[in-house]
């Protein structure tokens, strides 16, 4: 018998242009996880109304809603590396638009208004972006550097939400993280330059098909129905996050339930992110999974249990452990997530499968937010945290019975399930 070759937690990490690609994301994801806690931060501070953050959700989502399917369609068939550049100069902008508004205090109507534009450039940067790691490495390192990807993401959301908390406090204003996150998205333009895409060993540069019919904008559609696995996941995403979407209303329990002020909501928009860093580093480090349908369901049904517990929480530290664990969980659910995208889709697919994906999550995300924000408006922060958090229980257990293709998945990889 032909002995196995030893894992390799660094695999994906030896191939400079995803080193490149994943220094040039993550410095943009801290810029962008500032971001988020200081729009959160500034409009609880001015309106005191928890319907004013869900309405961040909705209004950054409509163009994810909107636009999905042609956004797929130009990640497959343009350069993706341009897509990406130009979708985060349009980020750039609308941060340094937000820098002026918060520094001349101006109008929520024009907050709002770069917010969708942001939600815009969002759009188009997703499909490209997600699916860019496959032209930089090979296929057997896919689910490493998805692990990789994942701990990248979540140390910046560590840092973004503590940093910029810190600077709210101390600067007593947000406009000068603004600059700062228009600053990370120019250095991730940069970097970008530098990245050279399907150069990977044993992958010719393929030419994708010109296609400008509907038939080619529903081919990712099709795909998904024909693969129960992967649909399922992502529908699991869409309700999962619906449900549970705490961390909207993460400004009120800071100010109001819990008492511990903006650099205090840094800590907690943070300690989420703490528990996925771990988790991830330790999927890094670990031989790919072999139980990944049992493991994807289990973690989404704790991540709503941490989620009612998170709720009913009166104690700070008690709240920061409920939101490790949750972040902890969720990266379980990602990774999964994004290794099943890379490994059973064809790379001509990618880019129209990830935008409909953009659909479910991104989407699921804010319009998270502003069913979170609508509810704690209607009934109290807790009982819609806690509400969410069972509802989430409850759509694990209907995503299980529908799609027993999910519950039976081993491996991730295509080969066999």
């Amino acid at each position: 018998m032909k002995a196995l070759a030893p894992h390799d937690p660094y695999q994906a990490l030896r191939y400079r242009d995803f080193r490149l690609l994943l220094t040039g994301s993550w410095i943009a994801s801290l810029g962008g996880q500032m971001l988020t806690l200081a729009i959160g931060w500034e409009l609880y501070e001015r309106t005191n109304s928890a319907l004013a953050l869900g309405i961040v959700g909705l209004v950054q989502v409509l163009p994810v809603l909107l636009l999905s399917l042609v956004t797929g369609h130009v990640a497959d068939r343009y350069d993706r590396k341009t897509v990406v550049v130009l979708s985060q100069l349009v980020l750039v902008a609308t941060a340094f638009g937000l820098a002026a508004l918060a520094a001349w205090q101006g109008s929520l109507v024009a907050i709002y208004g770069c917010l969708l534009f942001r939600g815009i450039g969002s759009a188009f940067n997703g499909p490209a972006a997600n699916a860019l790691p496959a032209e930089v490495v090979p296929d057997h390192a896919f689910e490493n550097s998805a692990s990789w990807r994942s701990s990248f993401g979540q140390l910046a959301a560590v840092v973004g939400p503590a940093v910029g908390g810190l600077l709210i406090a101390a600067w007593n204003g947000t406009a000068f993280v603004y600059v700062l996150t228009a600053l990370s998205g120019l250095t991730f333009v940069v970097l970008l330059l530098f990245v050279q895409t399907g150069q990977v060993a044993g992958r010719a540069s393929r030419e994708r098909k010109e296609q400008t019919t509907l038939h080619s904008l529903g081919e990712g559609i099709g795909f998904l129905r024909r693969t129960p696995v992967i649909l399922g996941a992502i529908t699991l995403d869409l309700f999962a996050v619906l449900f549970g979407g705490a961390t909207t209303l993460l400004p009120i329990f800071a100010k109001d339930i819990l008492q511990v002020g903006p650099s205090g909501l840094g800590w907690l928009q943070a300690a989420s992110s703490i528990g996925a860093v771990c988790v991830a580093l330790y999927l890094a480090h670990r031989p790919p999974l072999q139980r990944g349908g049992p493991a994807f369901l289990l973690a989404v049904a704790g991540f709503g249990l941490a989620t009612i517990f998170f709720g009913f929480s009166r104690s700070f530290w008690l709240s920061m452990a409920m939101l490790f664990v949750l972040g902890g969980l969720d990266c379980v659910s990602m990774v999964i997530r994004d290794t099943l995208m890379l490994t059973r889709i064809p790379d001509e697919m990618r880019g129209r499968v990830a935008a409909i994906e953009g659909v479910f999550v991104s989407s699921s995300n804010q319009l998270g937010g502003f069913e979170s924000g609508l509810t704690a408006q209607l009934v109290g922060p807790v009982l819609s945290v806690v509400g969410g958090g069972v509802g989430t229980i409850v759509v694990v257990l209907v995503i299980a019975a529908t799609w027993p293709e999910l519950r039976r998945l081993r491996t991730l990889r295509a080969s066999t399930t």
